[in-house]
Order: C-alpha cells, then sequence, then structure tokens
C-alpha cells in the first residue's frame, strides 16, 4: 500500500488505525487460536505506534489464556481467568443463565452465571460472546454436585463509543481506489497481491453480508481463496459452520425452547457446503424457502423473524485456465441446496474463481484500519435505512419481478455502505461510480443466480429488470 494512503491513514483514522506486522503477529500468537478482531483488541492494547510491547502481551496471555488443563484447575479448587468465546443460554424453566467454553470442554449444562452479573451486564443472553471472565467450581444446592460458576465478567469491547459520521467523514478524503485498498489491508491482505480492481471487488464482495440485513449470497470458489479466514475472524457477529445442520440448531430448538443460529447472528455461513449433512432434509427446505423469502419463518407454535443474512459457500472445479468446468455450477450442491425455488431466494453470487490463491506473500504489514474498529461499524452500518432510501432516489425502473427487484436493490445498498459509506445525499454522489460500482454489479450477480435457476428449471426467464440510473436509458 502506498505511501499517500498510510499518510491519510495517520491523519484521518488514526485513533482507530493499527500497524499490522503479520509475521510479528504469528510469532506473539503462537499456538494461541485466536480471531482477528480480538488480535487487534490485544495489539492496540500493547502498541505504542509500530513497537509492541512483546513482554506484556505475552504476560497477559499467559494470564489470560493460561495453557494448563482448565478443568484440573477448577478441581484443584482454583479461580481461573479467561479471555475466551463462551456461549450463553437462557434456562426459563429452571431461571438459570447457564454458559459453556467449547474450547475447555465446559458444556452450558455446567456453567451457570449468577444474576448480580447477568443484571449488571444486560450482553450477557442468548449466544455466544467473548471477554474476560473469571470462573471457579462451586457446589450445586443439593451438597451433592457442582458447577462451574462465572465469578466475574468484563465485556469484549474495545470501542464503546462509535461514531458513524467520524468513519463518513474520514472516507470523504480517500480515493475509491485508496479505499478499497485500506479494506483490503484491515483484512490483512497486501492490496499489490491482487490483480487489478475487479479481483479485489469480488474479494470485497464478501463484505456486503456484513453489511447488510438479510441479504443472502452464494459464492464458489477454489481452495486457498480465503473464503473461511474471512467469515470466521473478522466480526464476532457472524456464525461460520459446516458438518450436520438441524432445524433446531438453525432456527429453533422445540425442546430447550431456544432460537438458533440465525435469529441470534448478523449473518450465518455454511462453509463447505457439498459436505452438510442435513437432518430431516424437507422440514429445513421449507424453513429456509420461508425465511430467505420473508426474515419469517414458523417452528410448530413459535412465529420468529431475524434480519440475519446466509450465504453457502463451497468448492468448485476449474479447468487449467481457472475456469468452471461445468456452466451448471450448483450440480455438486446437495439436493436440498439445489431446487431452483431455494436458489433463487438467494440474491448474489460470487465468482470465486476470479479471485488469487492466498499466500504468504499477500500478508500485509503496515497501517491501517482495526478490524475490530471496523467490524463495528459493519455491525452499525446494518441498520443505517438512509443508503436504502438513497438508492430509491437514485433510480428509476420499469416494473418487474419483485425478487429482483429486491435482490438489485440490496446488493447495491450493501456496495453503497462498504464503497460509499460518505454518500448521505444525492448531492453527494457521483452518479458514473453509483452505476460502475454499485447498480451493474448488483445487476450482474443477481443475473448469475437467475442464469443457473434457468439451467435448473427452463421455466426460468433471465431477462432481468430494467432498472438504470435516474436519466440514464
Amino acid at each position: 500500500m502506498n505511501n499517500t494512503i498510510t499518510e491519510k491513514v495517520l491523519t484521518y483514522l488514526r485513533d482507530v488505525a493499527i500497524y499490522k506486522d503479520s509475521a510479528t503477529t504469528n510469532s506473539l500468537f503462537s499456538g494461541r487460536n485466536l480471531p482477528s478482531f480480538v488480535k487487534d483488541f490485544l495489539l492496540r492494547r500493547y502498541s505504542n505506534g509500530s513497537e509492541v510491547d512483546a513482554g506484556g502481551l505475552s504476560r497477559f496471555l499467559a494470564e489470560m489464556m493460561p495453557k494448563g488443563n482448565i478443568k484440573r484447575m477448577l478441581h484443584e479448587g482454583q479461580e481461573v481467568k479467561l479471555l475466551t468465546r463462551f456461549t450463553v443460554n437462557i434456562d426459563l424453566r429452571n431461571n438459570i443463565c447457564r454458559f459453556g467454553i467449547p474450547e475447555q470442554g465446559i458444556g452450558e449444562n455446567e456453567g451457570i452465571i449468577p444474576m448480580r452479573l447477568t443484571t449488571k451486564y444486560p450482553e450477557l443472553v442468548d449466544g455466544e460472546l467473548w471477554g474476560i471472565i473469571k470462573i471457579c467450581l462451586m457446589p450445586n444446592d443439593n451438597g451433592k454436585t457442582n458447577h462451574v460458576e462465572m465469578v466475574d465478567f468484563r465485556p469484549f469491547k474495545p470501542f464503546t463509543d462509535i461514531n458513524i459520521e467520524f468513519f463518513q467523514e474520514a472516507r470523504r478524503h480517500f480515493t475509491l481506489e485508496e479505499w478499497i485498498d485500506l479494506l483490503l489491508s484491515s483484512m490483512e491482505y497486501e492490496p499489490d497481491g491482487f490483480k487489478g480492481i475487479r479481483q479485489k471487488l469480488e474479494f470485497l464482495t464478501r463484505l456486503l453480508i456484513f453489511v447488510e440485513p438479510r441479504l443472502n449470497m452464494i459464492e464458489l470458489a477454489p481452495k486457498s481463496t480465503g473464503k473461511s479466514y474471512v467469515f470466521n475472524n473478522i466480526s464476532k457477529y457472524g456464525w461460520l459452520g459446516s458438518g450436520k445442520i438441524t432445524r433446531a440448531k438453525m432456527f429453533y430448538d422445540l425442546s430447550k425452547k431456544q432460537p438458533g443460529i440465525l435469529m441470534k447472528r448478523d449473518f450465518a455461513v455454511l462453509d463447505e457446503v457439498q459436505t452438510i449433512i442435513m437432518a430431516e432434509p424437507a422440514d429445513l427446505q421449507g424453513a429456509f424457502k420461508s425465511y430467505l423469502e420473508q426474515g419469517k419463518v414458523s417452528i410448530a407454535d413459535q412465529n420468529l423473524t431475524s434480519e440475519c443474512g446466509m450465504m453457502l459457500m463451497g468448492n468448485i472445479a476449474l479447468t487449467e485456465n481457472r475456469k468452471p468446468r461445468s456452466p451448471r455450477y450448483f450440480d455438486e450442491l446437495p439436493d436440498t441446496f439445489r431446487e431452483s425455488a431455494l436458489i433463487e431466494r438467494f440474491h448474489c453470487f460470487i465468482e470465486g474463481w476470479l479471485l488469487p490463491r492466498i499466500d504468504t506473500g499477500m500478508l500485509y504489514k503496515g497501517w491501517t484500519l482495526n478490524i475490530e474498529y471496523f467490524s463495528e461499524i459493519m455491525h452499525l452500518m446494518r441498520v443505517q435505512s438512509n443508503y436504502g432510501r438513497l438508492y430509491d432516489k437514485l433510480i428509476e425502473y420499469d416494473p418487474s419481478d419483485m425478487r429482483d427487484f429486491t435482490a438489485i436493490k440490496r446488493i447495491s445498498t450493501a456496495y453503497m455502505k462498504l464503497l460509499f459509506p460518505h454518500w448521505v445525499e444525492p448531492a453527494d454522489v457521483n452518479l458514473e461510480e453509483f452505476d460502475t460500482y454499485c447498480l451493474q454489479p448488483a445487476i450482474a450477480r443477481r443475473r448469475i443466480i437467475i442464469e443457473q435457476c434457468r439451467l435448473i428449471d427452463p421455466e426460468y426467464s433471465v431477462r432481468m429488470p430494467n432498472i438504470h440510473v435516474r436519466g440514464n436509458m
């Protein structure tokens, strides 16, 4: 990344910037499986400019992420303090707030959060959290068994006062090309490792699901293009999973009376979708159809709504020229996801074969945006409705299929949030850039979905709606 961008980062984004050196970072965090947003939080805490207090960071990790057997330490009567991911489950039947620490083998049936902590920290609700917790072993009321009790909790909130206006104003000082490179570097990738702006934008399209509610996407790509890394490391508000999925896991667990993943996250990604095993596939398919269409689903007597987006992510076989071997992209998907009526409910397709293989030469070193800050910005962007209203003022259209219209609007709006967050009023908008980087890519990505539906079901028409920038016919 060039010196001009670095100067602008230090001038306009200094308070939310961080110096990244992947080689040093990998060494400091060796043996600690931490996502990027946690690493950036710790580096910011133990850095002075580009210099890292390696000793202080190492002592913190030794204290907060001890390498001993946590269960044995609890059994020996120790209080243990951890920086960790943990899950929370409110058991209404017994009026108990339970927690589990999956990486330590502590299940939700073993952990209890006392009411004094749930009252003090309202963020201790159903779902997955990161934070610093102190735990110990306590006897149950029966005097015969024990439970793990959370003694103290410090929320993982490095940035507590996020100012959207500050972010929007900072964007005004960057060209589009500079801004694209900044976003890539914040994700720890060297912008010069990509071949041109098309490849960069294809990569950044993965972030659309971070900023736009109920955007449903599909990406098929060869291995080693960084798919899993992006969705597993950048934001604590998403979920990445594979293997076996059930209606209880994804939507609602009737036995536990607990909402599923799609009810609690900003986005959910089914990775390695070709290998997904579905319990009761017909029921799951029906639930997916309803949810992807309306953001609503009914499970027994539960009527559920959510703004969570969904993504299918899988591999695709390519020729020597890195083109798909078959024009039928979805032939290798499980039968549940190969039905045209379900596929049509996905809005956007990413051509992952256009992306480079990620290697060590693509790791970024230098000043950039703190990824924890950026993830919070993306989370807040989801509720910024002004971009959708702005889109409506910029386009004209003929009557068209509602699904196509909705898909194109959501994709275009997401691109505006990601690439042009400083566009607040129509006067701010460069219409040529809007058409080139928001509207036309949205139409093209929706077209791929419809073309694939037609290959599955010839009754589909590939005619796309006539949507254009106002005044441009």
